[in-house]
């Protein structure tokens, strides 16, 4: 049997991480700064990390939600604690997309609507629902694409229109676009779109699958707005590699048995790596140390890229040019062995390093872009100057 061939592979083949950095079966040394699309919140295999999950896989690794797990109730207060949201109800699944499609399911059984209000650009994930609140049409298969979903701009006028139809249950938004080339709404759009959802009885949905967790120098990156969605999804970050998800649920959405359910979410090993990311995050104070390097690392990009626009808070960081991206990017890995990322946008350099990186980290990223861009730069300028 061979794997079903829908993932474009770099010929790389990773060993061993540590921290930001990653090693080949080669013995090549990588710099991380892309952390498996956001998944690497506290560095790779940091020692309270693998710690917590060898003496959790000593006692038991997992059983199913028909028992009494009182580690998912440690993982609920300690999050609701960092987060900010003590008074909200966790529901633990495995992935960004699951967590997403439980909290649309949430939404349109709370309010009995089904239509879904998204943005341009979105993106949510794979499975049925998810997919079709995601803005990219090459993935949404007919069975998936009968969703009722409402694609706007950052527009209060518009979300408002699609809001006077009386049928919407939820709107979904991330606080910061990833896939999208990290695009933000403002923080005044924001703040309109939740009082709209409001006045109109449909739920508000934050998706911080990708900005959440320390990412964006506030827990979640829709704290910078002062607003308080009705339902905030999480994953990526929150198990720094192991499978896990979740989505917080406002005190006014009420449980039932079996309104949501899962076989793996909130498994034993799961909570004890979210458990080991939150102490982590705790102790090496990772908020206002992603706040303060990513200050200062889109500082730098700003006097020092070339580049039209960097975009972005904490330590999610896009990069965008007036030309494509991808050979900076292949060079960054090839010649100087950094790993960054892409966006649907083919001009944007999507950048999310592990929350922990080091300033000497970040400097030697700056000084491997500055030397490629710049030669990037002279070759269209040059090519401009033949025309």
């Amino acid at each position: 049997m061979e794997l079903f061939n829908v993932y474009p592979l770099v010929n790389i083949t990773p060993v061993k991480a540590l921290g930001a950095k990653l090693w080949d079966d080669k013995g090549q040394e990588y710099l991380d700064f892309y952390g498996g699309h956001a998944v690497i919140s506290i560095g790779h295999s940091h020692p309270h990390y693998v710690q917590r999950l060898t003496g959790q896989l000593q006692n038991i690794g997992f059983y199913s939600n028909s028992v009494q797990i009182p580690i998912q109730q440690e993982l609920a207060r300690k999050l609701g604690q960092v987060s900010g949201y003590e008074d909200y109800s966790l529901f633990l699944c495995n992935s960004g997309a699951e967590a997403n499609e439980n909290a649309l399911k949430l939404a349109s059984f709370h309010t009995g609507k089904k239509r879904v209000l998204a943005f341009k650009g979105a993106f949510h994930g794979r499975t049925s629902g998810a997919v079709a609140a995601t803005d990219n049409p090459k993935i949404v298969a007919p069975f998936n694409a009968d969703h009722a979903i409402s694609f706007v701009e950052y527009d209060l006028a518009a979300v408002e229109q699609v809001l006077q139809g009386g049928d919407v249950c939820a709107a979904i938004i991330e606080p910061i676009q990833g896939v999208g080339g990290i695009i933000m709404p403002s923080d005044e759009f924001l703040t309109g779109l939740a009082a709209l959802c409001k006045q109109y009885g449909a739920l508000l949905i934050a998706d911080e699958v990708q900005s959440g967790y320390g990412r964006s120098g506030r827990f979640f990156a829709h704290q910078h707005a002062g607003i308080r969605p009705d339902v905030i999804s999480v994953a990526k970050g929150m198990g720094n590699g192991f499978p896990i998800g979740g989505i917080l649920i406002a005190p006014e959405l009420k449980a039932s048995y079996g309104l949501l359910g899962t076989t793996f979410g909130g498994n034993h090993l799961a909570c004890a790596a979210a458990l080991a990311v939150l102490e982590v995050i705790e102790q090496e104070d990772l908020l206002h140390h992603a706040a303060e390097l990513g200050a200062y690392l889109r500082q730098e990009l700003v006097a020092n890229a070339r580049a039209e626009e960097i975009r972005g808070r904490g330590l999610m960081v896009g990069i965008k040019y007036d030309f494509p991206i991808k050979d900076v990017r292949d060079k960054l890995l090839s010649d100087f062995h950094i790993f960054v990322g892409n966006a649907s946008d083919p001009t944007v350099l999507r950048l999310l390093p592990p929350l922990n990186i080091t300033k000497a980290e970040v400097d030697r990223f700056l000084q491997a872009l500055y030397a490629l861009t710049e030669k990037s730069v002279n070759v269209i300028q040059q090519a401009s100057a033949l025309d």
